[in-house]
């Protein structure tokens, strides 16, 4: 079918809603999907490209996808990608892919777009990968739908972005399978990043109550207070409406919370991420009880002390995304460490060749983390 293409406007939100129940059912974890005042938001927000596509015959909403960027990064997520079922195997995933990044990244606009993609069938992994999108890594548990499934993370670079990352001279020896995995699928070097082992852990935090504020307008004013421009913290298209602090006060812990979703994105923390990193543990297990069977962080691959604490505490290492920031000419690459506290089963998770050796990377990883070495006595 060749769908007319077009921009999404607030008149077609009813039948966007209709579109991701048909896809999803009831359980699509984002507003983006099921919130009209947010989706018409997102429509006519300048830092998004929404379209749709409709059957040129009847007219009916075919499909939707957008990439959604925000002001002051030159980072975009393509999100709410999604067909109808009664037009599954027409390629239109693959024309509002194309289409999308076209009008963004081919533009000028975006130094890179990333996706989450699902991992219950090959098909969504072949779109993205058709329309020049490259796996980083296995986010594994990471959202609640009709049950917890595992994503896997692609991303498309602008020409020559990749060639300008800023190098790295060390790294914890735990990240050097990862390493290994993109430099093979990606064609970048770690060559100069030399295995050196963990910093050691920050002393546990004296017993504290751990308070937990969800009131997301006044967490979003009082970040912003603390951090009025990105130069001191960066989790692009994430805006914290959680915030963790003990009771005197000590330090803030800024996060995202979907419960919906069941996961959680730690953003940072004032006033240095340093003053909390005692208290991964404590601030892990508080969102776990809030319902984020999956919490995760975004780290500097530089920032050897903060990948070893994240480390310490059971976070995993499951994705890097090269050139993720930029940073005046050049571009900082990113770590996704990440933890779970439900049961992982890869049993019914279905990877394209690419993106295997990934999964293959993030199980000896766990493997490490979790299982104990056997001693052998002689």
């Amino acid at each position: 079918m060749t769908a007319a293409i077009q921009q999404a406007t607030p008149a077609d939100i009813a039948d966007l809603r209709q579109l991701y129940y048909a896809v999803y059912g009831p359980h699509y974890p984002t507003a983006l999907g099921n919130d009209p005042a947010e989706m018409s938001r997102l429509i006519q927000d300048p830092h998004t490209l929404w379209l749709v596509a409709r059957c040129p015959r009847t007219g009916a909403l075919a499909g939707s996808a957008a990439v959604h960027g925000e002001s002051g990064s030159r980072i975009g997520r393509l999100e709410g990608l999604a067909v109808h079922p009664d037009q599954r195997g027409s390629g239109l995933a693959g024309q509002l892919t194309e289409a999308v990044c076209a009008g963004t990244l081919d533009a000028g606009e975006l130094d890179s777009v990333y996706a989450t993609v699902r991992t219950v069938s090959a098909g969504p992994q072949r779109v993205v990968a058709r329309n020049g999108f490259r796996p980083l890594g296995i986010l594994p548990n990471a959202v609640d739908l009709s049950s917890r499934e595992s994503l896997a993370l692609y991303a498309r670079h602008s020409p020559g972005v990749l060639d300008r990352r800023v190098p790295v001279t060390e790294v914890p020896a735990s990240l050097m399978p990862l390493l290994r995995t993109a430099e093979a699928a990606l064609g970048i070097s770690y060559a100069d990043a030399r295995a050196t082992p963990p910093v050691p852990a920050a002393p546990g935090p004296a017993p504290r109550r751990l308070e937990m504020i969800e009131a997301p307008a006044f967490v979003r004013r009082r970040f912003k207070e603390h951090f009025p421009d990105t130069g001191r913290w960066f989790y692009p298209l994430h805006t914290p409406n959680t915030l963790l602090t003990p009771d005197d006060g000590g330090f803030e812990v800024y996060a995202y919370l979907n419960r919906t979703g069941g996961y959680c994105a730690l953003v940072t923390a004032h006033p240095d991420p340093a003053a909390a990193a005692g208290w991964l543990e404590p601030v892990t297990r508080t969102l776990t009880r809030a319902g984020a069977g999956y919490v995760e962080a975004l780290v500097p691959l530089e920032h050897h002390a903060a990948l070893s604490a994240f480390a310490a505490q059971g976070f995993i290492a499951g994705a890097l995304y090269p050139a993720m920031r930029r940073d005046g000419d050049g571009f900082h690459d990113y770590v996704v460490m990440s933890r779970t506290a439900e049961h992982i089963d890869f049993r019914g998770l279905v990877v394209d060749p690419p993106l295997r050796p990934y999964l293959d990377s993030y199980v000896s990883a766990w493997a490490s983390t979790h299982l104990p070495v056997r001693e052998v006595a002689s």
